[in-house]
């Protein structure tokens, strides 16, 4: 089965309307993927297609300004939860598991704190966000979004090469962030998203974790060389979320958010065990 494209257009207040590309594939029980900070929609799963083929309906779309979305104004976490809601009212869904990678974990979880009843299940992928913007990262960020506006893709790809990668994989690494920043048409609205997604507020503290009493499966990595996704956030969700699962690879195995097929398998998995099926 071949995945379906659509576009959903958005209406900004005062500014006009945007449109976000996606595509479908699949049917059953609806799944909305949601990728990271500079991805775009393949990046979640990686490429499978195994949730498809478990009996899901996958529907994902690439954030504003990310892929072969429009830009946008603003890139606050408020307006990514209000892409979600226009996604989800697109499909005329009052409910859908939310998967969610870094940044589209941080917007999952806004989502379902706002609209519990809403979200059946939730998959946070290496979640990166602690309750409060991430103003020690600052000239990261910058440095980043200089990168890709000064050099372009190769630029970033320099720039985003993080320390302590082993020889074996550095080039592994270079060439995955290639492919995925190559993906993007409109890469000044990236670097802009760069500059203002870490410092945007997606909900205050990890108090409101405590209140939401929905399945949770929490992927987290011991990869030391990312910084931007620390294990600490992940083991912070699962002590703060009543009916949380905390899923790491074992030490010495490569990130399981990198592996599209052992992560689709996990997530099935957990919304099975659920009772989402």
């Amino acid at each position: 089965m071949e995945p379906e494209p659509f576009q959903v257009l958005c209406q900004i207040p005062g500014a006009g309307s945007l449109t976000l590309a996606g595509e479908t594939v699949g049917a059953g029980p609806p799944l909305v993927l949601l990728h990271g900070l500079s991805a775009t929609r393949r990046n979640v799963l990686q490429g499978s297609r195994h949730l498809q083929r478990r009996g899901y309906r996958v529907i994902a779309y690439d954030a504003r300004g990310h892929g072969a979305s429009d830009p946008a104004p603003s890139y606050e976490y408020a307006d990514l939860v209000g892409d979600l809601e226009a996604v989800l009212a697109y499909f005329d869904l009052d409910r859908a598991a939310l998967v969610g990678s870094s940044m589209g974990a941080a917007t999952a979880m806004a989502f379902a704190l706002e609209h519990q009843e809403r979200v059946p299940a939730l998959v946070q992928i290496t979640p990166a966000y602690t309750g409060h913007a991430r103003t020690e990262d600052g000239d990261r960020w910058e440095r980043l979004a200089s990168a890709l506006e000064r050099g372009g893709v190769e630029g970033f790809v320099d720039a985003a090469q993080p320390d302590g990668i082993p020889e074996r994989w550095r080039e592994v690494v270079r060439e995955a962030t290639r492919q995925r920043m190559e993906r993007h048409e409109h890469p000044e609205a990236v670097a802009r998203a760069l500059r203002e997604v870490p410092h945007s507020i997606a909900w205050e503290g990890l108090q409101p974790l405590r209140r939401l009493d929905l399945p949770v499966l929490i992927v987290g990595s011991r990869d030391d060389a990312d910084r931007l996704h620390p294990l600490s956030v992940a083991r912070d969700y699962a002590r703060c979320l009543p009916r949380a699962e905390l899923l790491v690879e074992d030490e010495g195995r490569s990130p399981l958010a990198w592996q599209g097929a052992r992560l689709s398998g996990a997530i099935g998995g957990f919304l099975e065990r659920v009772g989402y099926a």
